[in-house]
């Protein structure tokens, strides 16, 4: 195969999976790119990044060794899949990506002298730099609710031993137990995970002769991704075991105990007594968004969407859940996504070419029991300096005859091949 057929077939790999790819091209020898979290946006950069221009020396650091992804984290609590099979590893990445791996705290970034400093005092350079660190929990907005206290009401939701505590947790519940999840206001990690983890738990407690289970969820929002598909699809499958609690209906939590696994809602005097909490804090861009002054007042960081570039630091990017880019959720696919794009922008500048056009595509499934489930779709482009949506698509709210299990068998699908993806195989 000669180079310029080659070239050609990994372009259009690439662009196959939803970012616009330019003509591989040779970079700068002996250019770095360093590429901070290793997740779905991460570890796709750096893989791209590393097709596009071979020559680039790319780096990618993590502060996790090991972590579970977010994407099929319920189906993991309610025994649905195995934590195994969740679990990635940063080394298994830099091996199947043929990139160059730290599993490291970065402590802080210079954006004049571009360099990243680990937590030993370390101090890489780079050309570029790449930010994709997801999320932190805003403490504090919920009274009595701390990182340290949360465990109690684990909310599962970064990947950490969390997961496995709140599995245990849904197992030991009794016959007639209170659930309460605590939805966030907008902007956070996976608009739909609260509504998807009270079907799949309804489901758990109902398949496990637990009738009389009831789940509430109070929202801090008057509306969220699906409404119409989970409301239909909890009033078919569930009856009256789900209840969901808007914030105009007073459903927004503002205070925990988590010693008694009391909640309190706003504007209600009495607390709602619970066996299990869990309470999914509001959220913001992960500590080191802020620390390089990456995040503005709101939190997130804004970007050029041409490029994923900052807005308020050149030669540093921002990309996946930290970054201000609605209308695209803060999901895994759209991680991917953002991830080809700033990679093939990336490669672009260091060869002295424009950047690519703005492309992405981001689809999100749900299921609402083992075997069904309900989508969203979106594609994306650049415009007036903006994201816009070129398209979208949404499950029939009346499907037709076997389309939730169709969809259900996608979600799995797509979950390994984007996993594969990002990651590389997994171990087995």
């Amino acid at each position: 195969m000669n180079r310029s057929r080659r070239r050609w077939l990994q372009s259009a790999a690439l662009a196959g999976l939803g970012a616009a790819v330019p003509t591989l091209a040779l970079a700068r020898p002996k250019a770095r790119v360093i590429v901070i979290g290793a997740g779905y946006g991460g570890a796709t950069c750096a893989k791209t990044l590393r097709a596009l221009s071979p020559q680039v020396d790319v780096l990618l650091i993590d502060a996790r060794a090991h972590w579970c992804t977010g994407p099929f984290t319920n189906l993991a609590v309610t025994g649905l899949t195995s934590i195994e099979h969740i679990t990635r590893s940063t080394a298994d990445i830099g091996r199947a990506h043929g990139v160059g791996t730290r599993v490291e705290t970065v402590t802080a970034i210079d954006p004049v002298a571009m360099t990243v400093t680990l937590a030993g005092g370390e101090r890489l350079k780079a050309d570029r730099i790449v930010v994709s660190p997801g999320i932190a929990m805003r403490w504090g907005v919920i009274e009595g609710l701390t990182a340290e206290l949360s465990g109690a009401m684990p909310h599962a939701w970064t990947g950490d031993a969390q997961v496995l505590a709140l599995r245990d947790r849904i197992d030991a519940l009794p016959d007639g137990a209170t659930v309460l999840i605590a939805a966030p206001p907008n902007p956070y990690r996976c608009p739909p995970g609260p509504y998807e983890r009270a079907s799949l738990i309804a489901e758990r407690l109902l398949t496990t002769g637990r009738k009389r289970c009831k789940i509430l969820i109070a929202d801090a929002k008057d509306d969220f991704t699906k409404r119409p598909l989970f409301l239909a699809e909890w009033d078919e499958r569930y009856g009256g075991m789900i209840e969901w609690i808007s914030r105009s209906k007073g459903g927004e939590v503002v205070r925990v105990d988590p010693a008694t696994g009391e909640v309190w809602l706003r504007d209600q005097a009495a607390s709602i007594g619970t066996h299990l909490a869990s309470v999914v804090p509001p959220q913001q861009a992960a500590a080191i968004a802020g620390v390089a002054d990456l995040a503005d007042e709101s939190g997130w960081c804004p970007v050029h969407p041409q490029t994923f570039e900052s807005t308020r630091h050149a030669g540093i990017h921002v990309i996946g859940d930290a970054t201000i880019a609605s209308p695209m959720p803060k999901s895994a696919f759209a991680a991917n996504s953002q991830a080809k794009l700033c990679a093939a922008a990336i490669a672009a500048a260091l060869d002295g070419r424009a950047a690519p056009d703005a492309r992405m595509i981001n689809t999100c499934y749900s299921l609402v029991a083992h075997d069904a489930a309900i989508s969203v779709s979106g594609f994306y482009s650049a415009a007036s300096g903006r994201i816009a949506i070129v398209s979208e698509g949404l499950s029939p709210l009346s499907p037709p005859d076997g389309l939730r299990q169709r969809e259900a068998a996608q979600a799995h699908d797509w979950y390994e091949s984007i996993s594969t993806d990002s990651f590389g195989r997994a171990r087995r």
